[in-house]
C-alpha cells in the first residue's frame, strides 16, 4: 500500500491545442478511496491512465509512494486496474480468470489457488470458481474483475467506471460492495466516474474536474455544502442546485421578494456587478408569500417528489426545482410559492464563478 502524489501531472495529445490535464496537483493518501469526478471529456479517465502508466506525462511527475512512476511501464508500477468492460478471458474459468496475473508472474500454483479462494471468499464467489464469465451475470463479472485485482496485492487500484454496464439496482448494490471491500483491504483507490451520486456515496474524498483542471478536492459533505465555484456547486447534487444571476444593489442581492446582505469583504472580491445566487432544491421551503413557481412537471421518487417550474427572478423567467414531500398533491399546471432557507443560500462571483466566503447570512424580505 502507498500514497499517491500527482505533481503538476499533464497530458497533451497530439495536435490538441489544450492539454487534456492541464497541471494536475493531488495527494492521495496511503488506503484513501478517492473518487475522479466530471462530466465527460474532463480528463478523469486521462489523468487515471497517467497513473497506470497507459498516458505518457508531457509535464510533471506522478509518485507512487516515494517512487518516481513517471516513465515506469504499467507492469513495473505494482498497481492493477479494473476496467468498464471487465476485460475477462471468455474460455477460462471464474478461478483462472481471477489467478492469471499470478501465473504470467510465476507464483506457485498452490499459492494461486490459497489467494483466489481467499479473494472468491471475500466477493461471495465460491460457488462460481468453475463457472465461465458467460454463465455469470454483470455484477459477478464484475466482482470476478474486482477478485483479480485483489489478488495481486496491489499498492493501488485502479477503477475506471466499473459500474457503468450495470443496472441502476446491480450498480447502488455494487458500489456498496466496492466501498467497503476496499476499506477492508486497506488499499489506497482511485476511482473514475461520471455520476456524482456514485461519486458522493463511495469516496473519502472527491476530486472534482472540469475542461482537464482541478476545481475542488474535499469530503462529499464539504463538497454538497461549500462548494468552492459556479461549476462544483451546478455539478454536485441531483437535481442541482438553483443558480440564478442577479444584480448587486446597495443592500444587497435580491432573489424575488427576498434581499441578502452583502458584506464588505465579499463586495471587496467581487470582479463585477452581478452575483451568482444558488440554492439547493432541498432549501426552497414551499410556504405562502413566497416567490411564484408555475409547475411543469413533478417527478414522483416515492419517499420525495421534485417539481420542476418556472419563476420570475431579477426580472427573467428562470427555471427552478423545488423537493417536496413524497405524498405531495401538487399536479403540471399548478402554481407554489417557495422561499429559501435563510441559513442554506450560497453567493458567487458570476465574473469568476468563485464563491463568497461568507455566503451563509440571514435574508430579509423587502
Amino acid at each position: 500500500m502507498a500514497s499517491v502524489t500527482f505533481d503538476g501531472a499533464t497530458r497533451l495529445y497530439p495536435g490538441a491545442l489544450v492539454p487534456s490535464v492541464d497541471g494536475f496537483e493531488l495527494e492521495i493518501q496511503d488506503g484513501e478511496f478517492l473518487v475522479l469526478v466530471g462530466p465527460s471529456g474532463c480528463g478523469k479517465s486521462t489523468t487515471l491512465r497517467m497513473l497506470a502508466g497507459l498516458e505518457p506525462v508531457d509535464g510533471g511527475r506522478i509518485l507512487i509512494g516515494d517512487a518516481d512512476v513517471t516513465d515506469v511501464a504499467p507492469k513495473d508500477c505494482d498497481i492493477a486496474m479494473v476496467f468498464q468492460n471487465y476485460a475477462l478471458y471468455p474460455h477460462m474459468s471464474v478461478a483462472d480468470n481471477m489467478g492469471f496475473a499470478l501465473k504470467i508472474a510465476g507464483v506457485s500454483k498452490e499459492e494461486r489457488e490459497k489467494r483466489v479462494l481467499e479473494a472468491a471468499k471475500l466477493l461471495d464467489l465460491e460457488s462460481f470458481l468453475k463457472r465461465k464469465p458467460k454463465a455469470l451475470s454483470g455484477g459477478q463479472r464484475q466482482r470476478v474483475a474486482m477478485g483479480r485485482a485483489i489478488v495481486r496485492s496491489p499498492k493501488v487500484f485502479l477503477m475506471d467506471e466499473p459500474l457503468s454496464n450495470l443496472d441502476a439496482k446491480l450498480r447502488v448494490q455494487t458500489r456498496t460492495q466496492i466501498a467497503s471491500l476496499t476499506r477492508r483491504l486497506g488499499v489506497t483507490t482511485v476511482y473514475v466516474t461520471h455520476d456524482q451520486v456514485e461519486a458522493m456515496t463511495m469516496g473519502d474524498r472527491v476530486a472534482v474536474l472540469s475542461d482537464g483542471k482541478l476545481q475542488q478536492v474535499d469530503t462529499p459533505r464539504a463538497l454538497y455544502d461549500t462548494p468552492k465555484n459556479v461549476f462544483v456547486a451546478g455539478f454536485m447534487g441531483s437535481p442541482a442546485m438553483n443558480l440564478v444571476d442577479v444584480a448587486l444593489e446597495e443592500a444587497g442581492v435580491r432573489f424575488g421578494e427576498f434581499l441578502l446582505p452583502v458584506s464588505d469583504s465579499q463586495r471587496d472580491s467581487l470582479t463585477g456587478a452581478t452575483v451568482t445566487f444558488g440554492v439547493r432544491p432541498e432549501d426552497l421551503k414551499i410556504a405562502e408569500g413566497g416567490i411564484t413557481v408555475a409547475v411543469d412537471v413533478v417527478e414522483e421518487l416515492g419517499a420525495d417528489a421534485y417539481v420542476y417550474g418556472r419563476a420570475t427572478v431579477a426580472g427573467q423567467q428562470k427555471q427552478m426545482v423545488v423537493r417536496a414531500g413524497g405524498h405531495s398533491a401538487i399536479q403540471p399546471g399548478d402554481t407554489i410559492h417557495v422561499r429559501p432557507d435563510q441559513t442554506r443560500v450560497h453567493l458567487f462571483d458570476a465574473a469568476s464563478g468563485l464563491r463568497l466566503d461568507d455566503s451563509h447570512r440571514t435574508l430579509a424580505t423587502v
